[in-house]
């Protein structure tokens, strides 16, 4: 009976010295990963919201684009009061592909509901998704004046390539975000994220590819191009060197250094690229700084993180 007590005695002082090492080590992040004990962090939450400017772009664009109609009309509590998109309407979409962009669309609306869920948010922010926008983006992106103008809505081409120049940009804030998170709650959430934004991404440039040497009318230029360019642009605009890829690369860009088809914009390992918050913002801007609102934001991103770049010069 005594050796039975002190054995007892002896697995429970182990268990809970085994307990106090754990909560020590969510305590003191210099001895353990990941941070098992902590469900959620400030800057965990900042992040997240942070986020909640792409996924509402993404959100109305798609809803609008596949139904003509948009938040305020779907999940309206989402919105929060927030002001209605500029310029979105519905898109002339082939059958196929307006089944794809309304189950996106719906995919956005699950995401805004679970970041605002589990961390707060605040109310859309103010979106322009005018053709007139997305004109500007193409002329820039290819350096001259598109005549006619491009136009989004026109047909389900054009949407596809608009299409290009927003879901990557959620991707990369998500891969960015991921090693500055450490709350179990919002590493699983930004997986979540990450992982239908990835696919959502991977469908529009696979579908790109398979018309990659057509040309888009009336300009002459193929797809390919189209999409070399904008990300060019996004290059150009981030100003943190490539971090973004068009269709088709040089070889040695390619996978392995083997490959021209570019399905997936990845770097020399094949790992997605990333990017910080003023990144994502002098691209979605349109501007070429955080601190300056333009393009999908005209009155600049919401929550801490945004709102800190646009109080300072």
């Amino acid at each position: 009976m005594a050796f039975v007590a002190v054995r007892v005695l002896s697995l429970f002082v182990l268990s809970t010295a085994a307990v106090v090492t754990v909560i020590g080590a969510a305590k003191n992040p210099t001895c353990g990963s990941p941070t098992i004990g902590e469900p959620l962090l400030p800057l965990d939450r900042d992040l997240l919201q942070f986020a909640l400017n792409l996924e509402h772009t993404e959100c109305d664009f798609f809803l609008f684009g596949a139904l003509g109609r948009g938040l305020d009309s779907v999940a309206p509590e989402l919105a929060m009061g927030g002001p209605p998109p500029i310029g979105a309407r519905k898109a002339n979409l082939d059958a196929t592909t307006k089944l794809i962009i309304e189950e996106f669309a719906y995919q956005e609306v699950g995401h805004l509901r679970a970041i605002k869920s589990t961390v707060g948010g605040f109310p859309r922010p103010q979106l322009d998704l005018s053709a007139h926008n997305f004109a500007n983006i193409m002329d820039n992106a290819l350096g001259y004046h598109l005549n006619p103008p491009f136009d989004p809505y026109v047909d389900t081409l054009n949407y596809l390539l608009a299409s290009y120049a927003i879901p990557y940009m959620g991707l990369v804030a998500y891969v960015g975000a991921n090693p500055n998170t450490n709350g179990f709650v919002a590493k699983r959430l930004l997986a979540g994220l990450l992982a239908v934004e990835a696919g959502q991404d991977a469908i529009i440039r696979a579908i790109l590819y398979q018309r990659k040497d057509e040309l888009v009318a009336p300009y002459n230029i193929t797809v390919a191009e189209f999409t070399v360019r904008i990300s060019e642009l996004r290059n150009r605009l981030a100003m943190c060197g490539m971090k973004d890829e068009g269709l088709l690369v040089p070889r040695e860009l390619g996978a392995e250094a083997r490959m021209s088809t570019n399905i997936l914009s990845a770097n020399k390992d094949s790992l997605g690229y990333k990017r910080t918050p003023a990144e994502v913002l002098r691209v979605v801007y349109g501007t070429g700084s955080e601190h300056v609102p333009g393009g999908f934001l005209p009155k600049g991103g919401d929550g801490k993180i945004a709102r800190a770049f646009l109080a300072s010069p």
